[in-house]
């Protein structure tokens, strides 16, 4: 199937991607990062998947979630009646559950169901055995129980069933994971954990504050977002799978389910601007706790509880996503200098301060060291945003964000009250903006450049305006966003950057989709800077690329017509909910995010 012909269900622990024919086909346990039970995604049916559905394997005829909650609902019309199937995650108990009920609708279907559990991302074909009517899966440190009252048979190391369903027939399906080490768990009422999943979802939604005309689009990337959280810690992966590729049947195929500071702040700055602080409050406990130590061992990602050590490799026994090679586990990009990072995470502190949550002086202690470093290196050449993996450089974007960690850093000190080197850091500020607009700026073409000494673009420079570095109606703002248009747009979407064929930024070969979140960057510069109507525009045309469940993949390839790499991504949601924000002026219309843009030089 096509990335978007999956949807997404959790429980801010882990994940499943179900696909239009019912089929579970990547679930991690029990975290986002632990090895998959489920991998079908970048493999086969054998790689492990669990399909329920009519007979034959159709795609569902329409599927939906269940109002403002994480709970799937798929139907099909079948040449007899109609089948609902529900899924969904409940809280942990304390093990990870997975929840489906097949509901008769109308008439009488049909309905198959086939398990085939595969654990360590497809690798262990474990040992199943029945106890008391329940199947039981082991395979090494893994476990895993099936309940339903619909019997299933072994056959050709997976488990089938065939059975009839009627209208108003109700039958769930409970699949439990815990370590194998341990006793079976406590059965759960999979009609009580529905009740409860959907009055908590509906709870957590009614608290929203954005009431503006793309609601329904904004309350869905919201719930996305949520479900990114990983809950026991606060931390928030950028995506829940690993290497699904940027260009179909290419090597760009990252690991995604750890948590990067550039993503999770900018997520962060979404839910507060959404009337979500306590996510403010969780994640900055787990970023104290996640960077704890020195300023310079600062690192752009963590593991959900902070761990450092993401070693990167190879799982060659998976094919990958049509054929897609490497399947890759864990993020090599961890040990890179990203400058950009810095002027984030002090950015978001500081929003999370001025939208109410209480002083912290651990907090305000880290983000003086943060500074410390910022002066020292600020000046260096970096991997930047889109983590080159090729010789660093002096890339524009990570030097503005140098200038927004500077200028966070004194906001603090003026608002709160608390004790910095103010003038130093004002200095500073004074001395970055300078350079940028000395060696970054090209006068020629009146616009910005991807990197000192370059004649290249970036669309991270759209961001220049809404970071408050300079105010939207500088004529290098408007001639900047104009350059992007004109040198990065390819079939009405915005490039991060130009690709050459074996020539590219990342050092990679072959091509890459268009990473939406440029184009939402547009859309909010355009908002910005008075083109109200073609930023409406832009984004209308972006939210109709969501899939029929509102999910968003990290790029768009509008060539194919159809998404690319890995799904759903914090940080293609993210920018939609700002630009939905800044079009509704829900916020102020100066630059978004900035609290401080009034008090630069």
């Amino acid at each position: 199937m096509r990335i978007e012909d999956y949807a997404l269900v959790g429980d801010m622990q882990s994940a499943a991607l179900i696909g239009r024919n019912g089929s579970i086909d990547w679930l991690c346990l029990p975290r986002f990062d632990s090895p998959a039970c489920f991998a079908a995604l970048l493999g086969d049916e054998n790689n492990g998947s669990w399909r329920i559905g009519p007979v034959g394997g159709p795609p569902a005829t329409r599927r939906r979630y269940r109002g403002d909650t994480l709970i799937l609902e798929s139907e099909w019309d079948a040449p007899g009646g109609t089948v609902r199937l529900i899924d969904f995650m409940p809280a942990r108990h304390p093990h990870p559950d997975v929840v489906r009920i097949v509901e008769g609708v109308r008439g009488t279907v049909d309905v198959e169901t086939v398990i085939r559990v595969r654990f360590d991302y497809g690798r262990i074909v474990p040992w199943v055995r029945r106890i008391d009517g329940h199947l039981h899966a082991v395979g090494g440190p893994d476990s895993s129980w099936l309940h339903s009252p619909v019997p299933l048979h072994g056959e050709d190391y997976a488990h089938h069933a065939v059975f009839t369903v009627r209208e108003g027939d109700r039958l769930p399906f409970v699949f439990t994971w815990h370590p194998s080490h341990e006793p079976m768990p406590p059965m759960i009422d999979p009609e009580e954990q529905l009740a409860q999943t959907e009055a908590m979802w509906i709870e957590w939604a009614s608290r929203c504050t954005y009431q503006g005309p793309w609601r329904e689009a904004v309350m869905r990337s919201l719930i996305t977002l949520k479900a990114l959280t990983y809950a026991p810690t606060g931390g928030i992966v950028a995506a829940p799978t690993t290497s699904l590729p940027e260009d179909i049947g290419g090597v760009r195929n990252w690991d995604y389910r750890y948590c990067w500071l550039r993503d999770a702040t900018m997520t962060l700055d979404a839910l507060i601007g959404s009337g979500y602080l306590q996510e403010a409050a969780d994640w900055r406990a787990w970023l104290l706790r996640a960077i704890a130590g020195r300023a310079r061992d600062l690192q752009i990602m963590y593991g959900v509880a902070g761990e450092r050590r993401l070693p990167e490799m190879e799982v060659d026994w998976l094919p990958g996503y049509e054929g897609s090679r490497p399947v890759r586990i864990g993020n090599g990009a961890v040990h890179q200098l990203q400058l950009d990072v810095y002027g984030e995470v002090l950015n978001s502190l500081y929003l999370s301060r001025e939208s109410g949550l209480g002083a912290d002086d651990r907090a305000w202690s880290i983000q003086r060291q943060l500074m410390d470093y910022v002066e020292k290196h600020w000046d260096e050449p970096d991997e930047g945003l889109w983590e080159v993996r090729g010789p660093r450089r002096h890339f524009v974007h990570s030097k503005v964000m140098c200038w927004v960690a500077a200028d966070r850093a004194i906001a603090y000190v003026e608002r709160f009250g608390r004790k910095g080197p103010v003038e130093r850091w004002r200095a500073l500020r004074e001395r970055i903006h300078a350079d940028v607009c000395a060696k970054g700026y090209d006068p020629e073409r009146n616009t910005f450049t991807q990197s000192y000494g370059s004649r290249e673009l970036d669309a991270a420079l759209l961001l220049i305006p809404l970071v408050g570095f300079l105010p939207p109606d500088d004529p290098r703002v408007i001639g900047t966003i104009a350059a992007v248009e004109r040198e990065l747009m390819q079939d009405g979407f915005i490039l991060r950057y130009p690709v050459h064929e074996g020539d590219n930024l990342d050092g990679l070969p072959g091509g890459e989709g268009a990473f939406l979140a440029c184009s939402f960057w547009l859309a909010e510069a355009m908002a910005l800077t008075g083109r109200r109507k073609e930023a409406v525009e832009l984004f209308e045309r972006l939210l109709s690329l969501r899939n029929d469940v509102g999910l968003l993949a990290e790029e768009y390839d509008p060539k194919a017509g159809r998404m690319v790499g890995n799904f759903p991504q914090a940080f293609s949601h993210v920018p939609l909910i700002r630009t939905a924000q800044a079009l509704s002026r829900t916020v102020p219309s100066a630059a978004l995010a900035c609290g401080a843009a009034d008090r630069r030089p």
